[in-house]
């Protein structure tokens, strides 16, 4: 990269960082966009060149991992795989290459804080229909899936989705089912997850695994259910 290049992903950074911890501290309403800027040394031009929006620049370390999908979708090949496992491994290589150090204790703070801050819930689940839209534009460009009238590829990538949220609320300790993120050896999960970056990939193949399984569940009568055979 260049000089400048260089500096602008370190003010980015810089405002990723700051955002975070005094939302954190100070909540996402407490914080104005003046002072956030004030903070960082920045203008608000600067920040308007790099975010959208508070919500934007607090989401940061979700969305960069998402575009690291749609970047790893667009080259994976199919190799015999499922589209839901081709999608899942394209999730886990942009995990790969989006786990710098740090990152995820930011996007450990960054999912707190939309838990608890309807306008970043609601910026989310925007930028989760823009994503979805362009998985499938990847792969009807690609592979030819999802004509009209095929809801598979969709209902595919939704699945993901809700496997990474479930996987999410296991690994920040949400769900009841997990300790705080690099925990391990946590209650309710297979196998020893490993620690930040890696604890969150064994939460997503763990809840990927277990779509098959959630299919098939039959609810049955006196409450206990059952799996039904394939």
């Amino acid at each position: 990269m260049t000089l400048r290049e260089r500096k602008k992903l370190r003010t980015r950074q810089a405002l990723i960082d700051t955002a975070l911890e005094q939302f954190t501290r100070r909540g996402f309403d407490g914080v104005t966009l003046d002072e956030l800027c004030e903070a960082v040394e920045v203008s608000k031009r600067t920040f308007f060149r790099t975010f959208a929006s508070k919500e934007d620049v607090a989401m940061a370390p979700a969305q960069d991992l998402w575009a690291a999908f749609l970047v790893e979708l667009e080259s994976a090949e199919p190799g015999g795989r499922t589209l839901l496992e081709l999608a899942r491994d394209a999730l886990l290589a942009g995990l790969e290459q989006v786990g710098e150090e740090g990152w995820a204790e930011r996007m450990s703070l960054a999912y707190a804080l939309s838990q608890r801050t309807p306008s970043m819930d609601g910026h989310n689940r925007h930028f989760c229909e823009r994503t979805t839209q362009a998985a499938l534009d990847i792969l009807e460009r690609r592979f030819g899936l999802g004509g009209p009238g095929d809801p598979r590829p969709r209902l595919a990538l939704d699945m993901l989705v809700a496997a990474f949220h479930q996987a999410m609320a296991a690994w920040t300790g949400t769900s009841g089912t997990s300790g705080a993120p690099g925990t391990s050896g946590a209650p309710g999960t297979s196998g020893v997850p490993g620690t930040g970056r890696e604890g969150l990939a064994d939460r997503i193949r763990e809840t990927t695994a277990a779509l098959p399984a959630a299919l098939a569940l039959t609810p049955a009568e006196g409450g206990a259910a059952r799996v039904s055979s394939p």
